[in-house]
């Protein structure tokens, strides 16, 4: 398994700035997502977070949710989510890590759901709507299967930022602005602030992502945190070129890596 520490740090061992690539499982379908997903990896994506359609989507805006449709409608379904990942594992060279809602993983069985993560090479998980406060016990399985449960930090989070920043592991998934996610032209919330508090008291990396979807965006919230993470403007390719996204997939990816702050 590729840990996800080592997205962010180079060949020499020091930091660096990761550029997370999110991709809908499934969208538009599970044989084009394999090739998606390598070619995001080969296109400079750090980390790949793969997202696992579902029903009820309540943190996304209306492009990852008609992905999620588009997913769904194509058959898409957890048992093959698991078995177009593990057709790559063999391939990726950077840790992936899959976004879902509580609901799936609770249903599947929390300790047959990280044991097959564990088999694929997925490092870890981005559950929006489960409460920090009620991580315990899938945070206490996954850690048996050695997957890192991602915390998400919210601009509301304020007093309660340090607390959860101390118990963070993986990365610090820093919310860009309220709301879900979509593409943003201004985000403008004080980012430099919140990564100023959270350095205070660990140094876990932090990645902001909601809404980060230009070259020049990709250029200063790169340079704010340790990372960045690209969604719904990845998604919407997708959406628009479907089995043809490979090309325009790989050149935004190019654009934005190129002006990110190393």
């Amino acid at each position: 398994m590729i840990t996800i520490g080592e997205a962010f740090r180079g060949k020499n061992g020091q930091n660096k700035k990761a550029f997370i690539a999110y991709l809908m499982a499934g969208d538009p379908n599970l044989a084009a997502s394999a090739k998606l997903i390598l070619a995001a990896q080969d296109a400079g994506a750090d980390l790949v977070e793969i997202g696992i359609p579902f029903s009820d989507p309540i943190a996304e805006g209306e492009v990852i949710q008609a992905s999620s449709v588009r997913a769904l409608a194509a058959g898409t379904r957890l048992d093959g989510v698991f078995d177009m990942v593990a057709s790559i594992q063999g391939r990726m060279r950077v840790p992936m890590v899959f976004m879902t809602y509580l609901n799936p993983v609770f249903v599947y069985g929390y300790d047959r759901f990280f044991a097959r993560c564990a088999a694929i090479g997925i490092s870890g998980i981005i559950i929006p709507d489960m409460p920090f406060e009620e991580q315990g016990e899938a945070k206490a399985v996954a850690k048996t299967h050695g997957v890192e449960i991602v915390t998400l930090i919210a601009p509301t989070s304020t007093t309660r930022t340090a607390t959860i920043a101390r118990d963070a592991e993986g990365f610090i998934y820093l919310v860009s602005s309220m709301g879900v996610t979509g593409v943003r032209g201004e985000i403008t919330t004080d980012l430099a602030a919140i990564v100023a508090d959270i350095r205070k008291v660990t140094d876990t990396p932090v990645a902001i992502g909601f809404g980060i979807s230009t070259p020049d965006q990709a250029a200063t919230f790169s340079a704010l945190a340790d990372g960045v993470i690209v969604g719904s403007a990845i998604v919407r390719i997708i959406g628009k070129y479907g089995v043809d996204a490979k090309q325009p997939l790989c050149e935004f990816i190019k654009a934005m890596k190129e002006k990110m702050s190393w």
